[in-house]
């Protein structure tokens, strides 16, 4: 594919930043030229652009400031996204969609692709609802994944909150590998079950991370959203045989 032809949304976002590193020749319109709440805009944007995919990952991500403003949540990710994906459907795009782990109730963790989902916060059900337009487009994957800054950006970190979360240079080294696949549905993406305390030990063991609990926040957290990333190994091995 030529690489010309891919729109990245959220350019300016944490992924985006990371993608434009392994992938400088993809588009990245900023949101002023390519603003997913105004589809008469993004029509016209790409009608002269001859895009082949759209990586959408712009969206309102912060689940404790989604709880305070949720009409903005509804209008990036959910009405954000429907937008995309009738866009893709007009242009015949293929689409790659950024949802969460945060999908999943968080109750059991080493989730699969086809285990019930149940939002535990306002957040992760406006991502849901961006995965529910996304599926109407039948050239479409989901990846559910999760990431944070290469360093830990805060002072503790949750021991009681297991999950699947990498840094986001790595998560964007293994995104970029599936982009240019002809697959389609849902993909978990993601690292080994841990909890958030000992992932960001991972990243920096010097820096003296405290720890915290998740009964110390004021907003809902799924305990145990860990993903089984199975499908992702498999085709990465059909690669490289």
């Amino acid at each position: 594919m030529d690489k010309s032809r891919i729109i990245f949304t959220g350019g300016s976002g944490l992924l985006g930043s990371e993608f434009r590193k392994i992938l400088p020749e993809i588009e990245y319109p900023s949101s002023k030229d390519f603003n997913i709440s105004d589809y008469n805009q993004i029509e016209q944007y790409t009608a002269t652009n001859n895009c082949e995919l759209i990586i959408h990952a712009a969206a309102f991500t912060s689940p404790p400031l989604v709880e305070k403003d949720p009409l903005k949540a509804l209008n990036v990710n959910i009405v954000g996204t429907s937008n995309v994906v009738k866009l893709c459907m007009k242009f015949d795009i293929r689409l790659v969609y950024i949802s969460t782990d945060y999908v999943f109730k968080g109750d059991k963790g080493n989730y699969t692709e086809t285990d019930p989902v149940y939002p535990s916060n306002k957040y992760a059900w406006s991502k849901l609802g961006g995965e529910c337009a996304v599926r109407m487009h039948d050239k479409s994957l989901i990846i559910r994944t999760t990431f944070g800054p290469n360093v830990f950006p805060y002072e503790k970190a949750f021991i009681d909150q297991w999950t699947s979360r990498e840094s986001v240079s790595v998560i964007a080294n293994m995104i970029s590998k599936i982009i240019n696949k002809d697959i389609t549905g849902t993909i978990h993406v993601g690292g080994k079950r841990k909890t958030v305390f000992e992932y960001a030990r991972g990243l920096d063991k010097l820096k003296n991370i405290g720890r915290m609990s998740t009964k110390d926040v004021s907003f809902p957290v799924p305990m145990d959203t860990s993903l089984n990333t199975d499908r992702y190994n498999q085709i990465i091995r059909q690669t490289n045989t």
